[in-house]
Formats: structure tokens, sequence, C-alpha cells
């Protein structure tokens, strides 16, 4: 089975349409599929439940899609560096699931793994608690959270092998590995791409069981999310 695709949209293609929930790996600028995302955007695909720590920046990112209006609903963590998803959320366009950072990686990892819901005490005499399960373990209250599993992940990676085992690069790894486990059909973009066999065993980070779809971007962006530069 050949995973890898020659381009962005092709990896997509088939695969993404409207109504969908798409997670995507990330955290601010770092790690993401900016490929991907760019070949979503030009998909013309709406209405779009996105999962992401964050929505990226106006321009860039998911920024991109919100600018569009494909994306109908997120379910982040942290949206404070985008001021059109502030203008659409103040609105009532856009609807808004926040979730603590920690449970929503939670989320996603249980989701991979089979996991239907889990307790945690994050968040529990909060609004996020709101109208969910309470229960009491060892004198302790927690409250039940479901776990997330989405239609595709877009996720990135520095390198993969032709089979579809990862390996994610410093900071960049970040949600990307939950993210991949969480797609019903998960579709990567790598730097590098590898013959099978020339990964170590013990330096996979995604096996390639999670992996679908490979499209290798050599030269992305990586843009800087707020450049802070000394004065002369």
């Amino acid at each position: 089975m050949n995973k890898v695709y020659p381009d962005a949209a092709s990896a997509l293609a088939g695969i993404v349409q409207d109504g969908q929930t798409i997670a995507v790996g990330g955290f601010g600028l770092c790690g993401i599929p900016e490929a991907l995302i760019g070949a979503l955007r030009d998909s013309g695909v709406t209405g779009l439940t996105a999962i992401s720590n964050n929505a990226g920046v106006d321009g860039f990112g998911l920024g991109q899609l919100l600018t569009t209006r494909q994306i109908k609903k997120m379910i982040a963590s942290y949206v404070g560096e985008n001021k059109e998803f502030a203008r659409q959320y103040l609105a009532g366009e856009l609807e808004l699931e926040f979730t603590p950072q920690g449970t929503l990686a939670e989320k996603l990892r249980a989701g991979g793994a089979g996991i239907p819901a889990f307790f945690t005490k994050t968040g529990v005499g909060t609004i996020v608690a709101d109208g969910k399960e309470l229960r009491e373990f060892d004198g302790e209250q927690y409250v039940m959270e479901r776990s997330l599993v989405a239609d595709v992940s877009l996720v990135k990676a520095y390198m993969a092998d032709r089979a579809g085992n990862l390996v994610y690069r410093k900071t960049a790894r970040n949600f990307n590995p939950n993210v991949a486990m969480a797609g019903k059909i998960t579709i990567v973009e790598v730097e590098k791409l590898v013959e099978v066999g020339e990964i170590d065993p013990d330096q996979v980070h995604t096996p390639s069981i999670f992996v679908h779809r490979i499209v290798v971007n050599a030269h992305p962006e990586k843009r800087i999310e707020q450049r802070t530069v000394r004065t002369d």
C-alpha cells in the first residue's frame, strides 16, 4: 500500500468533506502542518469542527480557515493570538468549546486509545464542569470528560518512512502524537521521507498503524508567532 502522495491537495482528495471534525496538530505556529492546512483551505469544504490547541494567528495556520469561514466550531485551549477568532466568537458567528490544555491532550490520547471517557480533577468547581457528570474518588471530586475522535487528523512530523513510522523534532512534537492517534484517517506532512528500515525502531514516536497518507513539504515556512528582537 502506497501511503505517499505527490502534494497536499492529492493527499486530502476524496477524504475531506463538509461538516467533518478535523483535528490539527501544533502549538501556536510550532509543528503545524502548513501545506495540509493550505490545501484544506483551497478544498473549499465548510462547516468544519476543528480540534486544535489554538486557532493559529490571523492569516496563518488555522487562522486562514477562519478568514474563509470554513470553521463553524473550535475545540481549543487557547485562542489569544487571533483577532478574527475573537471577532467571530463575540459576534456569535463561531462556536467555541474551551478545554483545559492537559484535558484536551488527554481527550485526544484517550480517543486514539479507544477509551470513551475519563475522570479528572481539572475544572471541578468551574464552568468547565457545567453539565458534566461528577464523581467522588478517595474523597475528591472529579469531572468526567468525553474523549475526542476526529474524522480526519492533520499532523506535522519531521521525518517518516514510506510505511508511515514518524519522528517529530523537538517542541514540534507537542500535540501531534495525540492528534495522530485520534484520527479515523490521519494525513501527515513531513520534511524528510526515508525508506523502511532507515529509522531506528527505538526512535519511532508514532508507529505506522496510525498513519494513512503522507505528503512531503521539505521547506515549510515555520513562521515565528511573536518575533521579539533586541534594540541596538
